[in-house]
């Protein structure tokens, strides 16, 4: 049973007469892990391997620093890379072949083939989903979600105008690395809120409806036949 209960005035029926069910958020019905793939992304996301998640975002916050306040290019950084990478691969490798261990094989890691389909099999599907939805939403076929995505573009405009595009890519590796772990260990509250706010929202969006959106006028339906 979630932890806060809905009050009396949160069980208020809707103009129309039927009662609002709670909103979960993103709509779903399955656990957060199985809606992120259930696999490795989803560990990481939701810090169920604490320590890789934690290399990686401290990982991307060194890059950051590197470049936000040391103010260092990324030529240089590159090749300091490639030859710390090169270095440290060089003193493996001969390093093995002396105390007889088997050379690394960092190709065969990284870069197999069944991980690579896996990768571009799911950027594929990914990308062809947000540039339906996208394509959807630009069309019209709900104003709602069209109006929406008008504003909020144009607040992510406004808020991208005081901040540089590092800064901008490394809030959103901050987002996705820590939003989605904090939501599934408090999904319940923050499901309340969210309910609360979209029954807001929602009463909000028929005074603006009933009162602007069905006085434009609009041309006659054409049937097709």
């Amino acid at each position: 049973m979630p932890k806060y209960a809905m009050t009396s005035s949160d069980s208020d029926s809707e103009t129309d007469g039927h009662r609002s069910a709670p909103v979960r958020l993103f709509h779903r019905e399955r656990s957060l892990h199985s809606v992120f793939g259930g696999g490795r992304a989803a560990d990481l996301l939701l810090w169920r391997k604490r320590n890789i998640s934690a290399a990686i975002l401290m990982g991307i916050t060194v890059i950051w620093f590197l470049f936000e306040v040391f103010e260092y290019q990324f030529l240089p950084l590159l090749c300091h890379l490639s030859i710390t990478l090169m270095l440290i691969t060089f003193i493996w490798s001969n390093g093995a072949v002396l105390f007889n261990r088997s050379p690394p094989r960092i190709p065969e890691m990284i870069l197999s083939e069944s991980t690579f389909k896996k990768v571009a099999s799911a950027v594929h599907t990914n990308l062809n989903y947000f540039i339906n939805t996208i394509y959807d939403i630009a069309c019209g076929k709900d104003l709602k979600f069209f109006l929406l995505a008008i504003v909020s573009l144009w607040i992510l405009s406004v808020f991208g105008a005081y901040f540089s595009t590092l800064n901008l890519i490394y809030i959103g590796f901050l987002c996705v690395g820590t939003i989605p772990a904090l939501y599934d260990r408090y999904q319940d509250e923050v499901d309340y809120v969210a309910s609360k706010w979209n029954k807001d929202m929602r009463k909000v969006y028929r005074r603006f409806d009933s009162r602007v959106l069905r006085r434009i006028p609009r041309g006659p339906v054409k049937h097709k036949k």
